[in-house]
């Protein structure tokens, strides 16, 4: 028995058990309570309830039994060996919501490109390209994706806090969205694991011109505020060496780009006196800020202490995740990587993104000490 006919076994088990399950809740379910006492239902999940792994077996089995050629949805099943029954049909909506499967008339299912491109590729880079692109399909998956995409994934209480205030998901949910959510990513291999943390890896599409393209994180906080062109952002930053130079590269045009004014402490931009009056001044007034973690530098560390003092929302910035304190871990970081070749542009809209986050939800940026009781 090959390892594809054992997964069929093995999915065809689970749907028997989920069915085994559901029809042992429809034949004790009580009856429904009189209209005053009846609880609104909430919206239902939008995310696949499946991971692309479970998902990419209905279109497997088309390819292999059909062809790859349309079937109605019985016969899908029948191909996988399985009943066609509820779970099935959630799992043929996960892979309708990976973007592997299409209606093609009624009670009739076919493969998508893109669900070739995964199955049949030319070559590896093919496949990762498709399942990344079947992660950016995905709802909700996409939007938490790019979130945080670039950054290590918080602990778990705040990573499901952050799915239920943001995004909606259910509270009960929030468990099977992180399993759906992680196990997706590593198979589309969007994930660094390294060191016991978990980054997602930035495949954000490289510019082809110089006009700027919002992302879906980027319109989706634009929605939200509206930044005033007077209001400020400081930029703490080493002025020397190669780190000197993401200024005018960087920061200042993803200021910008956010619809802020971008400032840093030194004289072109302060003038004379007392630089470190120049510096709290700048501080006070920003309405968001920016720190650039990378080498340590002492002076920066100084002005980020200052500006968590003042409770200032910072978003903190590292090109790797030593030069980040242990004390700072629990804050959003954006890490890049300058082994990709595109990394200034993607670095460029993820500040954008992180500039907007922060003045929507400034708590997220701020340095917080649990009070003791």
């Amino acid at each position: 028995m090959d390892d594809e006919q054992k997964k069929n076994e093995q999915l065809r088990d689970e749907l028997e058990i989920d069915s085994g399950k559901s029809e042992r809740k429809t034949a004790t379910r009580k009856k429904p309570a009189s209209d005053s006492k009846r609880v609104t239902k909430k919206n239902p999940s939008k995310y696949p309830r499946d991971t692309l792994e479970q998902a990419l077996r209905i279109p497997r089995s088309i390819l292999e039994q059909n062809a790859g050629q349309p079937c109605s949805v019985e016969d899908a099943a029948r191909y996988m060996g399985v009943g066609c029954n509820g779970p099935f049909k959630v799992l043929v909506g996960s892979a309708k919501k990976y973007g592997l499967l299409k209606e093609d008339g009624p009670g009739i299912v076919a493969l998508t490109d893109l669900a070739r491109q995964i199955l049949r590729p030319q070559t590896r880079e093919d496949e990762i390209s498709g399942l990344r692109t079947s992660v950016q399909t995905a709802p909700e998956i996409s939007d938490v994706y790019s979130h945080y995409r670039g950054e290590l994934i918080p602990e778990r209480k705040f990573f499901a806090n952050k799915l239920m205030d943001t995004y909606g998901i259910l509270e009960h949910k929030t468990e099977e969205f992180s399993e759906i959510f992680f196990s997706t990513l590593r198979l589309a291999e969007l994930l660094d694991e390294t060191g016991g943390k978990i980054r997602l890896l930035d495949v954000s599409e490289n510019r082809t011109s110089t006009t700027h393209v919002a992302s879906k994180e980027e319109r989706r906080l634009r929605k939200a505020v509206t930044p005033n062109s007077s209001d400020t952002c400081f930029v703490m930053m080493p002025f020397g060496g190669h780190l000197g130079t993401y200024y005018e590269a960087v920061y200042k045009p993803a200021v910008k780009q956010a619809g802020l004014t971008p400032i840093r402490a030194d004289a072109d931009i302060f003038g004379t006196g007392k630089i470190i009056d120049q510096i709290y001044r700048g501080i006070v007034e920003s309405k968001v800020l920016i720190a650039e973690l990378t080498s340590r530098n002492p002076n920066v560390f100084y002005e980020l202490g200052l500006a968590h003092a003042l409770r200032k929302p910072v978003v903190l910035v590292s090109s790797n995740d030593e030069d980040v304190p242990f004390d700072l871990k629990h804050i959003r970081c954006i890490h890049y990587d300058m082994k990709d070749p595109f990394w200034g542009e993607k670095l460029i809209d993820k500040v954008t993104e992180n500039v907007l986050s922060a003045l929507q939800n400034p708590e997220e940026a701020l340095f917080s000490v649990e009070e003791q009781s």
